[in-house]
């Protein structure tokens, strides 16, 4: 059965602060299925909050290093690792499905490389700026139990979405 936005885990559930296993090449069927939910979750908090660029496996429970990018069309990313992450950083008000009402105050790099497998197991590289390596990084974090709460600049670097 489909996930949907119930499945979602939202702030304070124990899940989101686990480090995920990679995917194995055996589980590459299932990736398809667990693509499917990731987006059909992504484009009922869309049609809610109106935001939304990717969503991370863990974020529907799916305890896997994958992420799921959609912007103008998508891309799977399965068992990422980032590389070349720029000294240059900048700062920013990011936002997170798991708590859609909250905006916290992080650094993130301005740049960086990301390598990872496509959904037909075939490594790709992808060097990204300024926004997308934002993006990447608050997703990649999740993979590795970390919330954009915990790298708040400091604490008043929380604000509710108008």
């Amino acid at each position: 059965m489909m996930k949907n936005l119930k499945d979602l885990l939202l702030l304070g559930d124990p899940r989101l602060y686990k480090i995920c296993e990679p995917v194995t090449i055996d589980e590459l069927p299932q990736v398809k299925e667990w693509i499917a939910d990731l987006h059909h979750v992504m484009e009922e908090i869309r049609a809610k909050y109106q935001f939304g660029r990717a969503i991370a496996a863990p974020q529907l429970g799916i305890m896997k290093r994958l992420i799921y990018m959609n912007i103008d069309k998508p891309v799977v990313f399965i068992n990422p690792v980032l590389e070349n992450l720029s000294e240059e950083m900048f700062e920013l008000w990011d936002d997170c499905m798991s708590f859609p009402n909250l905006l916290v105050k992080v650094k993130r790099h301005k740049s960086l490389t990301i390598n990872y497998l496509d959904e037909n197991w075939q490594p790709q590289a992808w060097k990204m700026e300024d926004a997308l390596s934002e993006l990447i990084q608050h997703e990649y974090d999740h993979l590795e139990g970390i919330l954009c709460t915990m790298r708040a600049i400091d604490n008043q670097s929380f604000k509710w979405r108008n």
